[in-house]
């Protein structure tokens, strides 16, 4: 495999890292794969590079640094608050642009103060873009997943509901379409009388039996990845869920939330607004969203560069809250992104919930945009 060459700048990061006491580490290009696959979300696993062990265990090459850093603190068994820093390869394929290249990155972990942890995440992610790439005037563009949950939420959907546009957040077509089938559900069609009888009179024991006698009957129990109790609870989600109708009232306040799109410095007067106007109650989300304003101009964050965007969310499924994106102003090419992960540290096995937040640089783009 041919090492493609680090940009000139890779020093003037290194010492902008050390300025911010973080402490730099590596971690092995070969990955397990499960974490991406169970954890990183649709976007990047369809462009994981994929291999074997010779055991059949399942490999990949190394797509991002946040979760091998995270695998790394946890098997190092380091306290907490910790920062790391890294600079290295990552591989994935891409639509434009090498499958092989640089990232470098902060990973700030156990701070629980979240509101400055999340000003200064971005702090540092401008000022690090402001070395690399001076006199540019940068963009900031601001997303908060938790608001969205919260509005979610308060609207009252069912269960599955929320789980699905939640996952959702970010991507604006999937949401676009999850909201069509709200508004016009599907009916579930092709089960037996039998099954839709025994789902209707809610008989989960009665409906479990029925499907293992007919996966026996079909030779279909022996390669099956779900349990017949799986089967059953999966179908009678599917029927509840194809059953909910969101009212036009409620499909226009997600709608109008999902529109606003405004400087930071009136986001957070626009989003009370909104709530009273829609008689939602997103309480904490609110909260947490102008303790982390005030936190950034407190940090000495020009908030003048940072537009909040209610629909904009980052392609990985681990983001818990604050999601954000910087690039020059007038292009379209983002040279930063990062958000807050909170949940991630204890899916990949740490034994104590450990917030966290960090960015990642594109080291390519960056060079690119030095070159103009």
């Amino acid at each position: 495999m041919a090492l493609i060459n680090l940009p000139d700048f890779s020093g003037e990061l290194l010492s902008e890292f050390a300025a911010r006491k973080t402490e730099r580490v590596d971690t092995p290009v070969i990955q397990p794969a499960e974490p991406f696959l169970d954890i990183a979300g649709e976007d990047l696993r369809r462009r994981i590079f994929m291999t074997e062990s010779e055991t059949g265990a399942s490999l990949c090459l190394r797509p991002e640094f946040t979760i091998p850093v995270c695998l790394r603190h946890i098997e190092s068994a380091t306290g907490t608050p910790k920062r790391y820093s890294y600079l290295g390869e990552v591989f994935r394929q891409r639509r434009e642009g090498g499958n092989e290249f640089y990232q470098a990155g902060i990973e700030d972990l156990g701070d629980i103060n979240i509101a400055a942890a999340d000003a200064r995440a971005i702090g540092d992610a401008i000022g690090v873009l402001e070395r690399v790439v001076p006199g540019k005037r940068l963009a900031v563009t601001l997303g908060d997943q938790a608001v969205f949950e919260a509005v979610v939420q308060a609207l009252g959907l069912p269960l599955g509901w929320q789980k699905r546009l939640i996952h959702a957040f970010g991507n604006m077509s999937q949401l676009e379409a999850l909201l069509a089938s709200l508004v016009s559900p599907q009916f579930v069609t092709g089960l037996s009388d039998e099954m839709a009888h025994l789902i209707a009179a809610d008989d989960e024991a009665a409906l479990v039996a029925h499907i293992d006698a007919t996966m026996q009957a079909t030779g279909y129990s022996t390669n099956a990845s779900r349990s017949p109790l799986e089967i059953a609870r999966r179908l009678k989600e599917k029927l509840i869920l194809s059953e909910t109708r969101l009212d036009d009232a409620a499909f226009r306040v997600l709608e109008e939330f999902l529109s606003l799109n405004v400087p930071l410095i009136n986001a957070s007067a626009a989003l009370a607004g909104f709530a009273d106007a829609a008689g939602l109650k997103l309480g904490n989300a609110l909260a947490r969203f102008d303790g982390r304003v005030a936190a950034l101009a407190n940090a000495g964050v020009d908030l003048a560069l940072i537009d909040y965007r209610a629909a904009f969310g980052r392609p990985l499924d681990y983001y818990t809250g604050l999601v954000f994106e910087i690039g020059v102003l007038g292009t379209s090419a983002v040279l930063a992104g990062g958000g807050r992960f909170d949940r991630l540290m204890t899916f990949l096995g740490a034994k104590e919930r450990i917030p966290a937040v960090g960015f990642s640089l594109w080291l390519d783009r960056i060079e690119a945009e030095r070159a103009v």
